[in-house]
């Protein structure tokens, strides 16, 4: 029986969470990885919808983080079985289970998946409501198109992902930044897929698999999808904020070379530091939900939870150009006042650093080259993400030969 969820609360927020099958320790990060760690994707935290988004700021160096007590390393990892590799999509669909009749003229992916609706918001945005065998369901990706697109041109455009994060929907970054505008200003496309509280992975479901396949859904039948009716084009970056953050480095990981470029900002990159698992399984801990069905137990399937790990994964993003952003989980200049320093957003933040601290490390170990913004005083909330947005965007678009219009 699952123990009662603790929370105790200690001097200087370090807090204890006895949760699930292990204790959930909340440390500082030790500036192990470097001056500025990387960023990642906590599937919880505070994504407020901010009316006035903050302008991108210049940021300034930053001294090391002092030396803690405890010291956050990256654990061996040890599977006793092969580590799963990563998810392929069928190159036929599966005998009775395709998506179904879709649109007239429009292309299903390789698995059966089809697009049943393309709701149109002006020129350059639509909603594609997707009948997915991946998900034994309808969801709906949010797309946006360059000035100058048509419907019946043979022109590809570079295309960039755009991953939301926990306890948030597709439309989180047209809601919460003005990635509209600024994608507007150049000749790429933008694919803001659901991802619901899938945690960016193909289920385990106690070994037996099965819907929900999320990476399936996204790696396989959005792409397909979008490349096959709306000339998204195969030279790709991918971006995230809070768990779509770390689905991004992990997407990037565990197909190499599908994307040019992966950033990450505010997740979880180093799944299995010390505390984390729990962390990660706690934060799932939802109605309706046991979190030990999206990676497993993290001891008896361990192998999955690396094969999904993008510090254990980190050679396989040789050639991608990385990024790395989160704040140290204290009160910064996009903070509301009053929050108490045990607020969840800054508790949360807090470990997002920790982690990525911890694969900044492994990459470094690797040789990997990972671009890091540790911009010190901040939550883990939208705010401090738009401005990663903007000053990112340049590098994001360069990486994928994207042209100012």
């Amino acid at each position: 029986m699952r123990k009662k969820t603790e929370r105790k609360l200690a001097v200087g927020a370090v807090a204890v969470v006895a949760a699930v099958p292990t204790a959930l320790v909340l440390v500082p990060w030790d500036g192990s990885g470097g001056k500025q760690p990387a960023a990642g994707t906590a599937p919880l935290g505070v994504q407020a919808d901010f009316s006035s988004a903050p302008k991108p700021v210049k940021q300034t160096p930053l001294a090391p983080a002092p030396a803690q007590d405890r010291t956050s390393k990256l654990p061996d990892i040890q599977p006793t079985t092969a580590a799963p590799s990563p998810t392929q999509v069928p190159t036929s669909p599966p005998p009775g289970n395709g998506g179904g009749t879709g649109l007239k003229g429009w292309a299903a992916s390789s698995d059966g998946a089809v697009v049943t609706a393309a709701k149109w918001s002006g020129k350059y945005q639509v909603d594609l409501s997707v009948k997915s065998p991946a998900l034994g369901a309808t969801r709906t990706v949010r797309v946006l198109v360059p000035p100058g697109w048509k419907a019946k041109s043979k022109l590809t455009y570079p295309t960039l992902y755009a991953l939301h994060g926990g306890n948030d929907t597709y439309v989180s970054w047209t809601r919460s930044t003005d990635i509209a505008t600024v994608a507007r200003q150049w000749n790429t496309i933008v694919v803001m897929p659901e991802g619901a509280n899938g945690s960016y992975t193909d289920w385990y479901n106690g070994g037996r698999g099965g819907t929900p396949r999320w990476e399936t859904f996204h790696t396989g039948e959005v792409r397909e999808l979008v490349e096959r009716n709306l000339h998204a084009g195969t030279t790709r970056a991918i971006i995230g904020i809070s768990s779509g953050a770390q689905g991004a480095v992990t997407y990037a990981a565990r197909h190499p070379g599908m994307f040019k470029y992966a950033a990450s900002y505010s997740g979880v990159l180093s799944m299995l530091s010390p505390g984390i698992p729990a962390l990660l399984m706690y934060i799932n801990m939802r109605p309706g939900t046991n979190p030990m069905d999206i990676w497993g137990d993290p001891w008896s399937a361990r192998a999955n939870w690396a094969a999904h790990d993008p510090a254990t994964l980190v050679k396989k993003l040789r050639g991608t150009k990385l990024f790395v952003s989160s704040g140290n989980g204290s009160q910064g200049p996009f903070d509301k006042p009053g929050k108490q320093p045990w607020d969840i957003s800054y508790l949360s933040e807090s470990q997002v650093l920790r982690a990525s601290g911890d694969f900044v490390t492994a990459a470094k170990k690797a040789g990997v080259p990972v671009t890091t913004d540790f911009y010190g005083p901040g939550s883990h909330n939208w705010a401090y993400w738009k401005v990663e947005m903007h000053k990112t965007w340049p590098e994001v678009m360069a990486s994928i030969g994207a042209k100012k219009l």
